[in-house]
């Protein structure tokens, strides 16, 4: 169990604008006015050195795109007192070549007391980042972003989400789709019971609980393979 106060999730981003809007509206929003989680964005680009603000710098050994540099990211996660291994606190990086983001792992940060996710750009991000400053690479899905803020936006939602008196509902997160890896979710229908001629299966509207949670097991589809 995570502690009362609330969760801290920290962005490391060259563009903080990208997240004014997703975690203004919705249940991101009233997550944050609850203080059920705080939100921060720090803008990379605070941590560099030169008049420019440069961020990134061309592949040693040559090749296309950009390549964003450690120093800036090393020195953010210093100003704020993170390291990689600290209890009850995560660093990830968004990478297209990272683990599979999934719902166990979800509901794994949503233990945490704090999340801090450094959002990748251009061609990748010095990989002795990955090395030595964060405990994990993520991706969200087997295609590649303009960048990851995108990512880091799905990841903090899914995570958010999670967290106790969030949602109004506490049941709406129990037994969802994909709790179990490769396991997805059953069909849902509401009103009216008829509609053009199609009609809601009939064992929803029976009233015997045991038989439409069988029900629901059974429309369970798998989601690999």
């Amino acid at each position: 169990m995570r502690s009362i106060a609330p969760m801290t999730i920290t962005l490391l981003t060259i563009f903080p604008e990208y997240f004014q809007s997703p975690f203004e509206l919705s249940i991101l929003k009233r997550a944050q006015a609850k203080g059920l989680v705080e939100l921060n964005i720090i803008n990379l680009r605070q941590f560099t050195t030169d008049k420019r603000q440069t961020t990134d710098d061309r592949p040693f050994g040559g090749g296309p795109g950009m390549v964003m540099q450690i120093e800036p990211i090393a020195a953010a996660l210093a100003a704020l007192g993170l390291t990689r291994g600290q209890p009850r606190a995560k660093i990830i990086l968004t990478s297209a070549k990272g683990t599979l983001f999934t719902q166990v792992q979800a509901i794994d940060f949503s233990q945490l007391d704090k999340l801090t996710i450094i959002c990748g750009h251009y061609e990748g991000v010095d990989e002795r980042v990955a090395e030595h400053l964060v405990d994990a690479e993520v991706r969200i899905g087997d295609y590649v972003l303009t960048g990851g803020e995108p990512a880091a936006t799905v990841i903090t939602d899914a995570v958010t989400r999670l967290l106790p008196g969030v949602l109004g509902n506490e049941a709406s997160n129990q037994a969802e789709s994909h709790a179990v890896v490769g396991q997805g979710g059953h069909p849902v229908y509401s009103r009216p019971e008829t509609f053009n001629g199609w009609p809601v299966p009939p064992v929803l509207l029976s009233g015997d609980h045991q038989a439409i949670a069988a029900w629901r097991v059974a429309q369970r589809k798998p989601t690999q393979g």
